[in-house]
């Protein structure tokens, strides 16, 4: 019998990289996160091996785990978030920091981080980048980040994240992640494809929807796309239905959810806001007199569930409003699924390490 992949999972959520975790081959023995919804969530739907409250003050506990395998974890990411206020001295920032105090106190075969893109690419961030580097492999991890788009590992959405990724062994031997994930491509189906399992908005097994009114920008900010820019009120915009989604943020539940096309879901007509967004971009005053036409309307929660890539069947608990954030915050379980499958694979020795540099040297790498 193949030995089992003993994993922690910390910021676990409502379980979207659990649930891909698990389908990768993980053995999930312990879980934690500060919401309670989040966690009731996780219970109904993979165990209740999920602690509720502040990691920090559940890490000495988790040396008597015994032997760990992996941990996986999204610390929350509000704090490097463009979506956000960007603020160094932000809580949220400092919890990454809690995930290597984790790693130091377990020791596990391998690690899997996931962040906003932010925190790879921002210059603001980078002294936090060269810190959480160096900190993770003076702990003896082998240690690199890529930037990946779920829409490439089959989520139609084109959520981008940072995955930091370790084994245990040389620190100055950096590990070609991005090569190494290349075999775990799978492209994803359209917004349209992946919705097409559902009923109508309000009916049978779609019936969580959003009563945030949709209104048009009277004076819009406007870009080449008719997806990009501010044509409505509120930060939520339509949804690409033969594409992928924007990336779905926590904050749904009012007018910062994403706007469907009813008339372009269920009749294929074209889509509305394409005719509009060139009728303004020729005169931006006709948006003084528009108003938004009826078969607009807001992701359903059920909806959001599915381009995440949760299970239809899967049960999330708490309020409209608290449902609709656990649907946001979690890293979406397809893209969950082919990291973890990957780190598996390496420690399982069903693929081969894979490079940037292999020597006894220190490389300044950062």
């Amino acid at each position: 019998m193949e030995k089992e992949v003993r994993t922690i999972s910390l910021f676990s959520g409502a379980g979207g990289l659990d649930t891909g975790a698990i389908k990768a081959g993980a053995s999930i023995i312990w879980a934690n996160d500060m919401m309670k919804e989040a966690c009731d969530t996780y219970r109904k739907n993979i165990g209740t091996h999920i602690e509720q409250g502040d990691i920090n003050t559940k890490i000495d506990k988790l040396k008597g785990l015994g032997e760990v395998d992996l941990v996986i974890g999204g610390p929350p990411c509000q704090g490097f978030s463009v979506a956000g206020k960007m603020d160094t001295n932000d809580p949220r920032s400092q919890l990454i920091w809690s995930y290597v105090r984790v790693i130091e106190a377990v020791r596990p075969q391998a690690f899997v981080m996931e962040n906003v893109k932010a925190l790879a690419t921002f210059e603001k961030w980078a002294m936090v980048r060269k810190r959480l580097l160096h900190s993770l492999r003076t702990l003896g991890y082998m240690v690199n980040l890529m930037v990946l788009n779920a829409s490439d590992y089959d989520v139609p959405q084109a959520r981008e994240r940072v995955f930091v990724i370790g084994f245990k062994g040389a620190k100055c031997n950096i590990p070609d992640i991005e090569k190494m994930i290349r075999p775990y491509a799978h492209k994803a189906s359209t917004v349209r494809e992946t919705l097409s399992i559902l009923d109508r908005a309000g009916e049978g097994n779609n019936r969580g929807t959003c009563k945030a009114k949709i209104t048009l920008a009277e004076h819009p900010i406007l870009r080449k796309s008719p997806y990009a820019g501010m044509i409505f009120n509120g930060l939520g915009r339509p949804t690409k239905i033969d594409g992928y989604s924007a990336t779905l943020p926590a904050s749904m539940g009012g007018n910062k959810t994403p706007i469907i096309d009813e008339h372009e879901l269920y009749e294929g007509e074209e889509p509305w806001v394409k005719g509009y967004h060139e009728k303004i971009m020729r005169d931006p005053d006709v948006a003084k007199f528009a108003p938004a036409p009826p078969f607009l309307r807001r992701l359903t929660v059920q909806e959001a569930a599915l381009l995440q890539t949760f299970p239809l069947n899967y049960e999330f608990c708490g309020s409209q409003s608290a449902q609709y954030t656990q649907i946001g915050n979690a890293v979406p379980c397809n893209l969950g699924k082919a990291v973890v499958s990957m780190v598996i694979d390496v420690l399982k020795k069903k693929r081969q390490m894979a490079y940037v540099y292999e020597t006894q040297t220190v490389i300044n790498f950062d």
